[in-house]
């Protein structure tokens, strides 16, 4: 069956007039063959191409992430906190669904006050910064002032903490570290500021712990060193000559201390020995009393047992203790009365002994 192409045209052309498209000053909708043709005519070119390859490659690329040994990473969705992401490859959410900040929570940092660190390695004192010095100057507990330089170390040991509950975590650490600080040398004297540095740093530490727990800071404190503490520069020569004098008096005490050391020890020794020597004494008396009283009391019971017998026993050994000690004897009768003839007996026997020698 053939089409007659030309009737079916004008039978259209008399349909759009009935619909009002075809009237004068009526725009003609286009035809569906003109859109077909336009549609193949179009070609894509290379540059369309290229955009959706890299729209593709930013997404997958904001999908993937890595992080560090050292560290944590931190995803937001929305803004609003959802987990952690461990050291290694890790996914998520496109950007701008999901945001991922890397928080390093094994390096450790450092706050310095009182002094300057420089590249170089040398450290210059709190002259050089007029904000430093002011934190290095404190008052003690004997109302003296100090120069006082220390190091705080520090860690960040909770992520979360650390980006989300305080603002400025730095600037809160630095007041509560000099704050902490002040409040230890205020309760001790300019020397055992200057003396007890160890001791100082490791109560400041705790403190300095304890404030940025309450705080909620996720920093975690790691050291807290103190350099060299002086007092200022102006009153230096004066403290100088005070230490001296001090040292001095120190040093007469410790000499008068080390002579007491030496002479109390040795007279409570001398007393102690004149005390035994006492003691021993009076023990041997009494031992050597006690001997003759038994020596006395067995003499006797022997003599109660046989008179005459004991007293001549007891006056030949008086003889015999007492005339060896007698250089010359005389023995004469016990029944002679008169003894003037022997008085000058010894006398001429010696005046005898000359004459022969001569």
């Amino acid at each position: 069956m053939n089409w007659d192409w030309e009737k079916l045209r004008e039978n259209q052309k008399k349909y759009e007039q009935k619909q009002g498209g075809g009237g004068p000053g009526m725009p003609t909708p286009p035809q569906m063959d003109d859109l077909l043709n336009k549609f193949k005519e179009f070609k894509f070119s290379g540059i369309f191409f290229v955009g959706i390859i890299i729209i593709v490659v930013l997404i997958g690329v904001s999908t993937v992430f890595t992080v560090g040994r050292s560290e944590v990473g931190v995803i937001q969705r929305f803004g609003k906190y959802t987990r952690l992401a461990q050291p290694g490859l890790n996914f998520k959410m496109p950007a701008g669904i999901e945001k991922v900040t890397k928080v390093n929570v094994r390096q450790v940092e450092t706050e310095e006050f009182g002094f300057k660190t420089y590249n170089g390695g040398g450290s210059y004192p709190s002259s050089v910064e007029s904000s430093k010095q002011d934190a290095s100057l404190m008052l003690t507990g004997d109302l003296n002032v100090a120069v006082v330089p220390w190091i705080v170390q520090y860690r960040r040991s909770d992520p979360k903490a650390y980006l989300f509950n305080v603002k400025d975590v730095r600037s809160l650490l630095k007041d509560m570290s000099e704050a902490t600080m002040r409040m230890v040398v205020g309760d001790r004297s300019i020397n055992e500021v200057i003396s007890s540095r160890a001791e100082i740093a490791n109560v400041a530490k705790e403190m300095l712990q304890k404030e940025m727990n309450n705080a909620q800071a996720g920093i975690g404190i790691v050291n807290i060193e103190m350099k060299k503490t002086n007092v200022p520069e102006p009153v230096q020569d004066s403290f100088n000559e005070v230490n001296q004098a001090t040292q001095k008096k120190e040093q007469t005490i410790y000499k008068a201390r080390e002579d007491y050391n030496k002479a109390i020890p040795l007279a409570r020794g001398e007393a102690k020995r004149l005390i035994k020597d006492a003691e021993g004494y009076a023990i041997d008396r009494v031992n050597r009393a006690q001997g003759d009283a038994t020596k006395f009391k067995a003499i006797y019971d022997e003599y109660a047992k046989a008179k005459d017998v004991t007293r001549k026993r007891m006056y030949l050994e008086a003889m015999l203790e007492i005339l060896p000690k007698l250089e010359n004897k005389y023995i004469i009768d016990s029944d002679q009365k008169n003894l003037l003839p022997f008085l000058n007996m010894g006398a001429k026997l010696s005046g005898q002994t000359l004459q022969k020698g001569e």
